[in-house]
């Protein structure tokens, strides 16, 4: 009999192409918001539970995760390296995020050492509001930067709010179209 868990990660491997030894996409009750966004980065929501034991078989070899304490992101720690990935953890909340953090994160991403990286919090909306100032400090414009973080997640007013603080952009005067 195959163990379960060999099943869980072929259908892991199988859900899309590979690219870079990563998925390309991924189901989302597995990684909610997964997506692609350079061969060696893939970001995405929380993994679930069986997920989250087989990211070593999907390629990736270091996870940066966004949650805080209170989300549990301590927990993660032991799962992530109980598979020999390396595991890095920058709590972020709308109200604590500073450019620190995203540079925190962009060290990781920029080394070639780390990669794959996979880069969660909850949802993927943290995970767009680092990727817009990341893109920021790569000297994108600001409205190029939130951009780009808006295709990575980035949804809640709060955190489009502490993105804009962070690279020192003024709120616009009239909600932006749908």
């Amino acid at each position: 009999m195959i163990p379960r868990s060999a099943v869980l990660a072929a259908g892991l491997a199988a859900a899309a192409p590979v690219l870079a030894g990563v998925p390309e996409a991924v189901e989302p009750d597995r990684i909610p918001s997964y997506r692609l966004l350079q061969p060696d980065l893939a970001v995405g929501g929380q993994p679930a539970p069986e997920t989250l034991k087989h990211l070593n078989e999907l390629g990736f070899r270091t996870v940066i995760n966004l949650r805080t304490e209170k989300e549990g992101a301590l927990d993660e720690r032991s799962v992530i390296e109980a598979q020999g990935l390396r595991y890095v953890w920058i709590p972020v909340t709308p109200e604590t995020f500073s450019r620190g953090d995203a540079e925190a994160a962009r060290k990781v991403i920029e080394d070639p050492t780390a990669a794959p990286v996979l880069l969660h919090c909850a949802s993927s909306n943290r995970v767009g509001g680092v990727w817009s100032v990341i893109q920021s400090l790569r000297g994108k414009a600001a409205s190029e930067a939130e951009a780009a973080g808006r295709d990575a997640g980035l949804r809640s007013p709060q955190m489009i709010d502490a993105v804009r603080r962070i690279l020192g952009v003024a709120a616009p005067t009239t909600a932006p179209a749908p």
